[in-house]
């Protein structure tokens, strides 16, 4: 489990195309530290496992269906990618819950700057719409967001200095692609009144 605050802003220094899969190596001497094969670190919000660990850098698999559903497949050597280890046991939950599974992705429509802070305005999947609510929580690229307005096909993310300056997010541009995970928790409520709703039709 993660929490979308990121902890570094790292780097993909290669990528090797396996065909039905690609392999990434990544720099990131936060998360690197202590890195172990098996390790999960969400990469751009999606959990990847750790199959390699020299230095500042690690190795992941990605299979093709994670490139089919997320961001990672337009990732190239150079490009910056946000990462967070998974929260440790105990440990101050920060943004909210992030598993580290990506529902959807969205588009960068509009950058709108202001003195202290920064209105973005993302597309949104309209499958994904009935999960994104005003004040709710959302994770852009894997990081922990407060929505600001929601649309049917859109929503707005307020993001201040310190978000602009250590994430992806300060480098994204209208027409960029980011990867999208809504809240769990309204994916298990509309499982569970669902459910009920259908019990009590019978």
């Amino acid at each position: 489990m993660f929490t979308g605050i990121v902890e570094e802003l790292g780097e993909v220094t290669a990528v090797e195309d396996l065909g039905d899969a690609a392999r990434f190596r990544l720099r990131g001497p936060v998360v690197t530290e202590g890195a172990r094969h098996g390790d999960s670190i969400a990469v751009n919000g999606v959990c990847l496992t750790v199959v390699a660990h020299e230095g500042d850098e690690f190795t992941a698999d990605v299979m093709a269906e994670t490139l089919k559903r997320s961001s990672l497949g337009a990732l190239t050597a150079g490009s910056r990618v946000n990462l967070e280890r998974p929260t440790a046991v105990g440990a101050r939950l920060g943004g909210h819950i992030v598993q580290g599974h990506v529902d959807g992705t969205g588009t960068v429509l509009e950058r709108t700057p202001s003195e202290h802070w920064e209105i973005v305005r993302i597309s949104l999947p309209a499958e994904l719409a009935r999960y994104v609510v005003e004040k709710g929580s959302i994770t852009v690229d894997g990081i922990s967001l407060t929505v600001v307005d929601a649309g049917a096909d859109h929503f707005t993310v307020s993001l201040i200095p310190t978000t602009l300056a250590l994430t992806t997010l300060g480098l994204k541009q209208p027409g960029d692609p980011v990867n999208l995970e809504v809240d769990v928790v309204a994916k298990y409520v509309e499982r569970m009144l669902g459910d009920r709703v259908r019990g009590a039709a019978r």
